[in-house]
């Protein structure tokens, strides 16, 4: 090697040497460093920048909130498209995609405007909302001065996520053989009209909240009024045909457990999104410390509920059932929700472990009374939401055990009232569900027109 060459070398080396050489040094001064650090901030304070911090970092909360929120829409898509037959599945992932655009337009038209007045709007208000239309950007440049703390169109997206959710609980109950456009003009109703209104008595600084009522990030207001609306729409709509036949329920396999094993996955990921967004505040040291502590409840109850789901399905029926794992770990998510702070470590995973508990008992249970859910959201959303409501106090001792029954049955009364009025309207008018015919022959043929599957040939699919 040429002297030329051995030069070269040597003068790469010591241009590598000499940064990791400063930087071995200053980790050994951690005060200078300190200083450094220190000197920035002041820096940053003095040119009128830092004091900016907190208002960014909440909007940035609400916004990377917002869109894992928006991801879990993805992950009922696959739940669903996973957990109803082959010839269903194109129809589940087109109502997943229409009902999250309703969500979207009727949550900005009017639900946003009902929603956070609290008990404090009047019709006069509401109809007022719609002309002009509520106008996120104007708000947007205005939110400054109103709030000093975050971006009100990132807090309108963010809650939007919530309003969307709700939707999403009702699609999979009803699958298979609801009709399409019934479905969707319901969606409009419960997005624009009925969420926003029980939403508001606690979130919108409304009477429950008052009361001292505690939701922390809906396990009653999104899940339970999703399993609610649920509910008073399959008992208007009955069963699937087969599915309780001569005193026996008839299990009915869905298309591709892998997909829903995605689709849990996919919401086990959104729901950080959906708890840990709704600690609304990451501008200081504690409230980032707050939102790590939600993290880790939130993801420790879920485990809880999919380990106890597979424990007592291999007890009871000798074999581990997945579909029960995927809703127990959904359970456990939906239990820890209205609390995801308060709670231990160790006192998550007893919320978590029940909602897998109530998940494995309560599916067989609704087959008994011969409510057909397919996918299992009632037992999810609404016994598991209640249960996670009740808990509460035993966790936040701001919470009443009192209180907390209280607005647990006048959101679960509102939704289910007025959700069976609308599904009863619209089954007597227009009619809610499809023809023996078409559902036979599948949903995606007689609404969608289309297959997810079409390979696989229209005899595999009936």
């Amino acid at each position: 090697m040429s002297t030329r060459s051995w030069i070269a070398i040597a003068a790469g080396s010591a241009a590598i040497m000499v940064p990791a050489l400063g930087l071995a040094q200053e980790a050994t001064e951690p005060a200078a460093a300190a200083a450094k650090i220190a000197t920035s901030v002041k820096t940053s304070d003095s040119a009128g920048n830092f004091a900016d911090a907190p208002y960014i970092l909440n909007t940035l909360l609400f916004l990377i909130g917002g869109f894992l929120v928006m991801w879990m829409a993805a992950g009922f898509a696959m739940l669903e498209a996973g957990l109803v037959r082959s010839k269903n599945v194109a129809m589940q992932c087109v109502k997943n995609v229409l009902l999250f655009s309703i969500a979207a337009i009727m949550f900005y038209v009017i639900g946003y405007n009902i929603m956070y007045p609290g008990d404090a709007w009047t019709v006069p208000d509401v109809i007022g909302s719609l002309a002009p239309f509520y106008e996120t950007e104007p708000v947007g440049l205005k939110d400054v001065k109103e709030t000093g703390t975050y971006s009100v169109a990132s807090d309108f997206f963010f809650q939007l996520m919530f309003c969307a959710t709700t939707a999403s609980i009702v699609s999979g109950t009803l699958a298979e053989r609801v009709k399409l456009w019934p479905f969707l003009i319901f969606v409009v109703v419960l997005t624009g009209f009925i969420y926003p209104i029980e939403a508001s008595w606690e979130w919108g600084a409304g009477w429950l909240d008052d009361m001292g009522f505690s939701d922390f990030a809906g396990s009653t207001l999104v899940h339970a009024a999703g399993g609610w609306a649920a509910l008073a729409g399959a008992l208007l709509l009955g069963s699937r045909i087969g599915k309780y036949k001569g005193g026996k329920t008839n299990p009915m396999p869905g298309s591709s457990l892998p997909l829903a094993t995605l689709g849990t996955f996919i919401l086990w990921l959104g729901w950080f999104g959906f708890n840990g967004g709704s600690q609304l505040a990451m501008g200081t040291i504690g409230d980032v410390a707050d939102v790590s502590r939600i993290f880790v409840n939130t993801n420790t109850a879920a485990a809880a509920g999919a380990i106890v789901a597979a424990v007592l399905t291999q007890i009871l029926y000798g074999k581990v059932d997945l579909t029960m794992i995927l809703n127990g770990a959904l359970a456990g998510l939906v239990s820890i929700t209205a609390e995801p702070l308060a709670p231990s470590v160790m006192l998550s995973i007893f919320i978590g472990a029940i909602g897998g508990v109530i998940v494995v008992f309560t599916v067989p249970l609704l087959d008994s009374l011969r409510i057909d859910d397919v996918v299992g959201a009632i037992p999810v959303h609404l016994f598991a939401g209640i249960w996670g409501t009740l808990i509460v106090p035993l966790s936040n001792s701001d919470a009443s055990y009192v209180t907390q029954a209280i607005g647990t049955f006048a959101i679960g009364a509102f939704v289910f009232v007025t959700s069976f009025i609308v599904w009863a309207i619209l089954k007597f008018t227009i009619g809610i569900r499809a023809s023996e015919e078409d559902e036979m022959g599948g949903m995606d043929a007689a609404e969608v027109g289309m297959e997810a599957y079409p390979e696989f040939g229209k005899q595999s699919l009936t």
